[in-house]
This record gives structure tokens, C-alpha cells and sequence, in this order.
């Protein structure tokens, strides 16, 4: 049983570790330049995501059927705290004293919405993969708000950063909160399908475009001087004590398999890419960042496929 399920859940990371080599490769053997690559990102974020957030809400979500739509934002919060008081714990234990916001960054935020939407693309089909497009995007309502907001605030964390209201919302948020207003007015279906049919479209170019951009970013990484002893933690906390502890819980509370999945999947990814580009913005001393999320993703390539299995098979199991 087990075996089977590393099998399908590897499967997809092989097919997700392509599509992120392509942009590794085009990165590192100069055929797309970094301002390429920051004018594909800035794409994603304000146009394809969006675009993904709005087709798939319209098509698949309704208030009658996901009565408890707010629970997932909560559920993304209290990821991010879990992931927050890991790595505190692991701070106060092995008394790391240089770059403490910094480490604490890796293990609190994951890359929550690219590389799970893929893996749920590439291993749910039909309804089921509906259910779980529209979970992930709710979580992304509450991981969005605090990423962008206290997730900056940590990372620039001098005297004069400032908490700007506007820094939250991003153009994910502003397309998930517009759509969801659409429906609950009833609104949504004055929309024709000559404007849904081709904003369907350019969202459906998200996932693989999005996959080419991580791989693209992580070979921007600088790798000097590697902290062994902080990376260590940061994968120690981030990439097994969180998703053996979400395993346990998720099975303690005997949560629906799908939710439970959800809950697994997200405390068992990598540190967020989105760190560094926060850095690189905010021209910051990047002591850990880049560091934590090459290696992170690298380890994952085996670990999101074990705990996911894990976690499949003892849900039948039981």
C-alpha cells in the first residue's frame, strides 16, 4: 500500500522536478536573463494566478456546498504558527544565535500554492481535483495576509519597516475575495462565457509556467558559505517534525481524507521561494534565505513523497 502511493506521489514530483529543471537550466545557461524571469513572475502573480483563482472559483465553488469555506484560511494560519513555533523551539534548543528572524522565516512559510496545486494536478482527477483546487485556494486567503505582511515585517525587521495595510493585499487575494463577493451577490452568472472561456485559458498556462519560475529562481541562489548547522534545522523542522506532527494530528482528529491530505501536504513543503524575492526587493542581507529554499526544495524531492504516502496509507489503514 505504502509503495504504491510513494509510487503515484513520486511520480509526481518527477513530473514537477521537469518542469522545474527547464527553468533552471534556461536561468543558469543564460538563455532567460533575470529580468526574464522577474517579468514571468510578475505575470503569474498579477495576471495567470488570478485568472486561475477566478475560473476556478467561478466554476467549481458555491456557498451552499462549502458552508465552511472560512475554516481554511483559519487552517492556513494556524500552519504558519505551527511552523513559527518549531522553529523557535529548535532556536531555543540548539541556541542559534545569528539570523534568527531569517531561520524562522524558512520553517514558518512554505511554498503553499504553486507546488501543491501541482501535485494535487497530477495526482486527483475529476471532482475530487476541484475539491482540492478550491481548498488551496481558500488556504491562500489567510497564508497570503500574513506572508505579505508579517512575512515582510520579519524580513526587513528594522526600526523604520512599517506594516502597510495595502502590502496584503496581493492580486491573489484581491481575485479570490472579488470572486467570492461575485457569488454571494449572485452576480457570477451574468458573466458570458466569452469572457470566462479565455480568462480560462491564460489560467490554465499557471501551473506549468509557475513550476519553470521556481526551478528558474532556485538557480538564482547563491550558495556561499553554507550555514550546515541552521540548513539543518531549517530542514529538520520544516521538512519532518512538521508533517510527522500534522500526520499524527490529522489522524488523532480523524479529519476527511481530503482535508487531512491538505493539512499534510502543506506542512510538509519546502520554505517559501517567495522569501527571497522579499529579500531581493527589500535588498536585505541574505544570510539563510536563498540557502534554505535551494536546499529545502531539493530534499523535498523525496520527503513530500514519503510523508504523503505515509500519511495515505495509515488514513486507509485506519
Amino acid at each position: 500500500m505504502f509503495f504504491d502511493y510513494f509510487r503515484i506521489t513520486g511520480t509526481a514530483m518527477a513530473q514537477i522536478f521537469f518542469l522545474g529543471g527547464l527553468g533552471y537550466v534556461f536561468v543558469k545557461k543564460g538563455l532567460l536573463s533575470h529580468a526574464g524571469l522577474d517579468a514571468i513572475s510578475r505575470l503569474l502573480i498579477q495576471v495567470l494566478f488570478p485568472a486561475l483563482i477566478f475560473t476556478q472559483l467561478l466554476a467549481n465553488f458555491d456557498f451552499n456546498l462549502y458552508p465552511n469555506w472560512w475554516v481554511f484560511p483559519l487552517i492556513s494560519l494556524a500552519v504558519t504558527l505551527a511552523g513559527l513555533l518549531i522553529g523557535g523551539i529548535l532556536l531555543k534548543c540548539f541556541g542559534l544565535k545569528t539570523h534568527k528572524l531569517q531561520f524562522l522565516s524558512l520553517v514558518g512559510f512554505q511554498n503553499s500554492g504553486y507546488l501543491p496545486l501541482t501535485i494535487v494536478a497530477s495526482i486527483f482527477t475529476g471532482q475530487e481535483a476541484a475539491n482540492m483546487f478550491i481548498y488551496i485556494i481558500l488556504f491562500l486567503l489567510g497564508f497570503d495576509l500574513v506572508a505579505w505582511s508579517f512575512g515582510i515585517y520579519m524580513l526587513t525587521y528594522e526600526k523604520e519597516a512599517k506594516f502597510r495595510l495595502r502590502s496584503i493585499f496581493s492580486p491573489p487575494v484581491v481575485a479570490s475575495l472579488s470572486t467570492l463577493a461575485l457569488i454571494a451577490l449572485g452576480l457570477s452568472r451574468f458573466i458570458p462565457e466569452a469572457v470566462f472561456k479565455p480568462v480560462a485559458m491564460v489560467g490554465n498556462c499557471t501551473l506549468p509556467l509557475a513550476m519553470f519560475v521556481v526551478g528558474g529562481n532556485i538557480a538564482l541562489v547563491q550558495l556561499r558559505n553554507v550555514d550546515k548547522k541552521s540548513i539543518s534545522l531549517v530542514l529538520l523542522g520544516k521538512l519532518i517534525i512538521l508533517p510527522l506532527a500534522g500526520i499524527f494530528l490529522v489522524l488523532k482528529l480523524g479529519l476527511p481524507e481530503t482535508i487531512g491530505f491538505l493539512l499534510v501536504m502543506q506542512l510538509a513543503m519546502p520554505s517559501a521561494t517567495s522569501l527571497s524575492v522579499i529579500i531581493r526587493h527589500y535588498r536585505r542581507e541574505d544570510a539563510l534565505i536563498s540557502q534554505g529554499v535551494f536546499f529545502s526544495h531539493i530534499v523535498s524531492l523525496l520527503s513530500i513523497p514519503l510523508f504523503l504516502s505515509l500519511y495515505l496509507s495509515m488514513a486507509v489503514l485506519k
